[in-house]
């Protein structure tokens, strides 16, 4: 839900900036897209790491973005991966808490 919102709203903040003319030269987005995407940094990083968690995997796994194309389609698999049921060190299996 989290990415679904996201998306939303960061094409929210791309037309305003767009129908209000306040796109900056040369690129298709403005202050108030820059904003958003600021405000929305810390939160995004916060749920891909509780998500690597409910994999059993370490939050550090974020930086496996840094490697050029591997690394960004590795962490998309570990994000589309399904939990692992039961405990693990990060916690419980937050679908059985529900």
């Amino acid at each position: 839900m989290f990415f679904l919102f996201n998306f939303l709203f960061s094409l929210l903040a791309l037309a305003l900036d767009n129908l209000v003319g306040m796109t900056m030269e040369g690129l298709f987005y403005g202050p108030l897209f820059s904003i958003y995407a600021i405000a929305v940094f810390i939160p995004g990083l916060a749920v891909a790491v509780r998500r690597l968690h409910d994999v059993g995997k370490s939050g550090w796994m974020v930086l496996i973005n840094f490697i050029p194309l591997i690394g960004t389609i590795w962490f998309l698999v570990l994000l589309a991966t399904n939990s692992k049921p039961g405990p693990n060190q990060y916690g419980y299996y937050i679908k059985e808490m529900a």
